[in-house]
């Protein structure tokens, strides 16, 4: 695979997810970055996006529900390079029906390399990085040549 390069603005699109029982840990960290991530465009799944745009003042652009197919509309957006950075709570001890639809989003985090924070600490390391506020390159799948290349 080829790749090229591009550059995500200053204001970022983060996607927010977080397992059920994550959700009220996600919110008290969105509460305590809410000067910062207002300054981003926000998506949420389904549930979250509820939570956050209920006890938060930040504008939620809400998908579905993850289990209902959540998970791949963000998945869809990493694909079209819609999405700068995924902060998604998962809950490791606790068994997830729809653990094939999360293992295919971060997968399709990894492949368009874009940064996920899986918990709190990871989370905190994204939002205070000198790269959150500005403009960051990176290299992604050149998948335009990958399709000019096949035809």
């Amino acid at each position: 695979m080829l790749y090229t390069t591009v550059t995500s603005s200053q204001k970022k699109s983060i996607s927010l997810v977080a397992h059920d029982n994550m959700k009220k840990d996600l919110l008290l960290w969105c509460q305590k970055f809410e000067s910062k991530l207002a300054a981003h465009k926000l998506y949420a799944t389904g549930t979250t996006g509820t939570l956050l745009g209920k006890n938060t003042n930040l504008t939620i652009n809400k998908l579905i529900s993850g289990p209902l197919g959540g998970d791949q509309q963000i998945g869809a957006l990493i694909t079209e390079q819609k999405i700068d950075m995924l902060i998604f709570f998962w809950d490791p001890l606790e068994a997830q029906p729809h653990d094939p639809d999360v293992k295919a989003l971060l997968r399709l985090a990894a492949v368009w390399n874009i940064p996920v924070a899986c918990n709190q600490a990871s989370a905190d390391f994204l939002i205070n990085s000198t790269l959150f506020d500005t403009e960051y390159e990176k290299k992604i799948p050149d998948y335009e040549n990958y399709i000019n290349s096949r035809t």
